[in-house]
């Protein structure tokens, strides 16, 4: 959490694992250019390397998108979703150099512009066996620089992130097209059935991971039914909650975040306004809810980022009767102070 822009905040673990990435990435093309080698005796260094960096960026992309399944559906891969941003810009990295490497061997030979000879370089859309690959792997690409100049906190901050957020999901248009621009292009050449079960499985693997954890998210959101005369609802009991943990709960279509910390229990909405990541997975650190996404922290009784941060949630009101928590529905502005529900007790949890 930054209150500051810096082009990149690296710390040890983001060089760690951009190390990591660069080392992936370079082994992986050794090793896909030597194999190849071996496997296409006719095919020329230029051509082995062009391939290599397309199924790079595409294996990429992949990974990138399943990121956010695996977190959702286990903790462990928080790590990775912390750094996502990283992998993403790697990835149009990679992709450029494809791209480049592919313009300067098949269309800088003639008298007419590189970019134009891929958009105007072939003309037979009527034929599936011939249709015009290389300009879906271009509009790709151009979603995928968009997607990279903006992944900073400044884009995100002045962009807003509702309109941030649906800017970065055309990250799933960009797959699309490079799906059929391998699809049609690399498979139209090439009809070896390794390179058909990979880009399968890839796919495989995004759409499976994605439904997995809707159907995770969509058994989180069943509303809490303990529904009160004075319009309060039982959300569940102070045990069910671990000391400096949250729980999420569904009331009236919205999620909120229920922490228990110190002897007091406080609500506030789950919606992290950095990237909408899920505050109630969070904990209570140093006594401020910190979102398992990004590090983001909020006080729990204010719903306000400590200074000099401007963050503000909506918070809840919330009362402790006997060992049951109970939550007001209404909720109040972003940053509306609500005293915390005290706890007869204050057991370790």
């Amino acid at each position: 959490m930054s209150a500051f822009y810096q082009a990149v905040g690296w710390n040890r673990q983001k060089r760690l694992y951009d190390a990591t990435i660069a080392a992936g990435v370079l082994v992986y093309l050794l090793l896909f250019v030597g194999v190849g080698a071996r496997a296409f005796p006719d095919a020329t260094a230029e051509t082995l390397l062009i391939r290599a960096l397309g199924s790079a960026a595409f294996l990429l992309l992949t990974i990138v998108l399943c990121i956010g399944p695996l977190a959702r559906l286990d903790r462990r891969f928080l790590p990775l979703l912390y750094n996502r941003r990283h992998l993403g810009v790697t990835t149009f990295t990679v992709g450029l150099a494809h791209a480049t490497f592919a313009l300067v061997q098949f269309h800088s030979q003639g008298n007419v512009n590189p970019l134009v000879s891929v958009l105007t370089g072939n003309a037979r859309v009527d034929d599936l066996g011939q249709f015009p690959f290389e300009p879906l792997g271009l509009a790709a690409l151009g979603i995928l620089f968009l997607l990279a100049a903006t992944s900073h906190d400044f884009w995100l901050a002045n962009l807003t992130a509702p309109v941030w957020k649906t800017l970065h999901m055309m990250v799933y248009l960009a797959y699309t097209l490079l799906i059929f621009h391998v699809a049609l292009g690399v498979l139209q050449a090439e009809t070896s059935p390794v390179l058909s079960g990979a880009l399968a499985a890839g796919v495989a693997s995004v759409v499976g991971l994605h439904l997995m954890a809707g159907w995770g998210e969509l058994r989180k959101d069943r509303e809490v039914t303990g529904g009160l005369e004075d319009g309060w609802v039982d959300v569940c009991a102070v045990d069910e909650i671990e000391n400096n943990r949250g729980r999420v709960a569904c009331i009236g279509g919205e999620r909120l975040a229920v922490f228990r910390y110190d002897g007091r229990v406080s609500c506030v909405s789950n919606v992290c306004q950095h990237q909408n990541g899920p505050l109630g997975e969070g904990k209570v650190v140093d006594g401020l809810i910190t979102c398992p996404w990004h590090g983001y922290q909020y006080c729990p009784d204010t719903g306000t980022s400590p200074a000099p941060f401007t963050e503000k949630i909506p918070t809840f009101r919330v009362r402790v009767i006997g060992d049951r928590i109970q939550v007001d529905p209404r909720p109040n502005p972003a940053g509306t102070r609500v005293e915390p529900a005290l706890l007869r007790s204050q057991p370790h949890g």
